[in-house]
């Protein structure tokens, strides 16, 4: 029996902004002010983005590590309704729909009766960095910490779908989790993938993170882990899997986590909206600052070395740049060795600022395919935001 609340909130503050949160479907929280740092049971000190449902950010120091604490890797989740504590011997997976047999796995099946499966792989939720979207959105306010690097153990998706005997004719998977809907008018969180994509060896159900279970709070006993795919896949408490030999119709895919078609950052004119959306998919190419944090105070002639962390969906980066002029000139960082081409990598630059004043430096990464970030991106929902990350320093 693995036991957590899942609402326990340390420190005595004041979150009547963000506690009542149930939820119209597509929406998040309001904007808040300043953080406020929780601990919730399992997790370790997280800035709250709301308690019902529980929605933590990862602070920005803990990017310094090359994979994410299980205890600090961020929280999502759309639905309040949810098990405080699962029972992992009575636990099962189910598998049924367009299948040659409906299946019922418990987490000794998936251990014992599969080959173990292991990638390492960020994920990234699709408003990450809502925030800084300008002109602002509405939804959860989430900064840069809205993402974690992990190695994801167990069962390929594929082996589970061919155990149940997919039949002919299967187009679409769908995915559902334990937690629930908290009003009848809201949607259940379902999620899909089409029969290809869900076939390819490489989406997963996970039930390590880091060598260790999944916390409660990141999806135990089983998650859906999609490389390269934003973060809104990844679905928590899995214990459905559905075949259809349809398109799955199901609110999240046909109304939510939509974006512009065709257009690679997603973005659009706040004046002039896209008209043609598709649901959210592959990440974008992305890199920003991990260290100094904003508003530090450096030294002038002294060294410092600048840090952070530049990602995709998979193609793999080439180059991440730095300018110390506002864009007007960019240098070429170094890049650490890669931890797998769906994880983030490290990029480092030592600077030694010759004169005292405020500097705006700015970061931007290339893929292989010659993916770039632009200089500014926006879309109605704050999605795969990817514009050149911009931090300002004090040189004193």
């Amino acid at each position: 029996m693995k036991k957590i609340s899942l609402y326990y909130i340390i420190y005595l503050l004041c979150i009547t902004s963000c506690s009542s949160n149930e939820q119209k479907p597509d929406e998040e929280t309001k904007p808040m002010k300043k953080d406020i740092m929780v601990k919730a049971d399992g997790k370790g000190d997280m800035i709250l983005l709301t308690d019902r449902p529980a929605n933590l950010e990862t602070p920005l120091w803990y990017f310094r590590y090359d994979y994410t604490p299980n205890d600090v890797f961020f929280v999502r989740w759309h639905l309040a309704n949810m098990p405080s504590q699962i029972d992992s011997n009575e636990y099962r997976l189910k598998v049924n729909g367009h299948v040659n047999r409906s299946i019922s796995l418990s987490l000794t099946d998936l251990k014992t009766k599969f080959k173990h499966y292991h990638i390492t792989a960020l994920a990234a939720c699709a408003g990450n960095a809502r925030s800084h979207f300008d002109p602002q959105v509405p939804g959860g306010q989430w900064k840069n910490g809205a993402m974690g690097n992990a190695k994801w153990t167990g069962v390929k998706l594929k082996d589970i779908l061919m155990m149940a005997g997919v039949k002919n004719g299967a187009f679409e998977v769908a995915f559902n989790g334990m937690d629930e809907p908290p009003l009848e008018s809201v949607p259940d969180f379902v999620k899909s993938l089409k029969i290809d994509h869900a076939m390819d060896g490489e989406v997963m159900v996970a039930y390590e993170m880091n060598d260790k279970p999944l916390p409660l709070l990141n999806g135990y006993p089983l998650k859906l882990v999609v490389p390269g795919w934003y973060a809104t896949y990844w679905v928590g408490m899995l214990n459905e899997i559905k075949v259809y030999n349809d398109t799955f119709k199901g609110y999240w895919m046909k109304k939510a986590y939509l974006v512009p078609k065709g257009i690679i950052n997603g973005d659009e004119k706040h004046d002039k909206l896209a008209k043609d959306l598709v649901p959210i998919s592959k990440m974008d190419v992305r890199s920003i600052f991990v260290n100094p944090e904003p508003n530090t105070i450096l030294k002038a002639h002294q060294n410092c070395e600048l840090e952070g962390l530049a990602f995709d969906g998979g193609d793999g980066i080439s180059k991440v740049e730095i300018s110390m002029n506002d864009g007007k000139t960019w240098q070429a960082t170094n890049l650490n060795p890669e931890l797998g081409k769906y994880a983030w990598r490290r990029w480092k630059y030592n600077w030694k600022p010759n004169a005292a004043g405020k500097y705006t430096l700015k970061v931007k990464a290339t893929n292989t395919q010659g993916e770039t970030q632009p200089p500014h991106q926006w879309n109605r929902s704050g999605y795969m935001r990817n514009e050149i990350e911009t931090l300002t320093i004090i040189v004193e």
